[in-house]
Formats: C-alpha cells, structure tokens, sequence
C-alpha cells in the first residue's frame, strides 16, 4: 500500500536483508519454521511473506523456475485448484551476484483454492526465484493474499 512504512530488515542471520511494510510481524520463533525459512505475517489482513533458502535445482531450467516452485508449493500444500495467472521471463540481477555469475530472478502469479483438508481459503500467491547458481542456492520470496477466507 502507498501508506505503508518500509523497513531494511536482516534476514538469516544477517546473510541476507529485505526491505518490506512494518506491519509484517516475524513469526519466525513463534511457529515451528525451519532454518531455511523465514516467515512474517500481517495478522490483520491474513497476509503473509516467506523468504526460503533451497537447494538449488539443476533439473529445473531458469524460464519458468518460478512457475514450476509455485506448483511445487501447490502439491506440498495439497491446494485445489492451482492456477498460474502470469509469469516473467528470465531476468539477470547484475547487483545480487557472487564472484562473476550474476544471479537471474523469474517471478510468478496464482491463485490457489483449499489448501490442505481444513481451509476453504483462495489466496492469490505471488513467487519471486532468485537464482544463485555459484552457491548452489535457490531464493524463493512468496507472498499469500487472501482473496476468500471461511
């Protein structure tokens, strides 16, 4: 939103910072997360953001990475009705790099229907994959927003 206030936060230990609206709350320590994930949430509109650290996937080519770990979320979160409504090409980020390999971001949007066996929610998904092949690394930045809740 225009009004919120944006803040440099650290993440992962300070390996990494993002900047993002103060009205995220980390929950990092409050819910059992993995090492590999960070995770805040805005309570008050049920939104949340996840910044997450994989193995970088060499069966997975940079067009359509995005896409193809927004339906990998899909099937772990067990959610009807995935549908991929846009998505980027490639993209190089000369300024994130490390030694002389630039690291190359895709993104993607979706919606996705019931996730698991409980929630009836539909939430539009938004996924950003940072690239860092020289450490072996696969960045995903995922943003939920609840369309429906019940």
């Amino acid at each position: 939103m225009s009004g919120d206030l944006y803040s440099e936060r650290p993440l992962f230990g300070g390996a990494i910072s993002s900047s993002f609206p103060h009205r995220f709350q980390d929950v990092s320590n409050i819910r059992q997360v993995p090492d590999h994930q960070e995770v805040f949430v805005d309570p008050s509109r049920d939104e949340s953001l996840i910044f997450e650290l994989l193995d970088f996937k060499l069966d997975v080519g940079d067009n359509g990475s995005a896409a193809w770990f927004l339906q990998d979320l899909a099937t772990e979160q067990d959610a009807e009705g995935c549908t991929l409504l846009e998505q980027s090409g490639v993209v190089e980020a000369p300024g994130l790099r490390y030694k002389d390999l630039p690291a190359t971001v895709t993104t993607a949007v979706g919606q996705m229907g019931r996730q698991g066996r409980e929630a009836q929610n539909i939430v539009k998904v938004y996924l950003a994959n940072l690239r860092l092949k020289e450490v072996g690394t696969d960045v995903l930045v995922t943003a939920y927003e609840p369309l429906l809740i019940k």
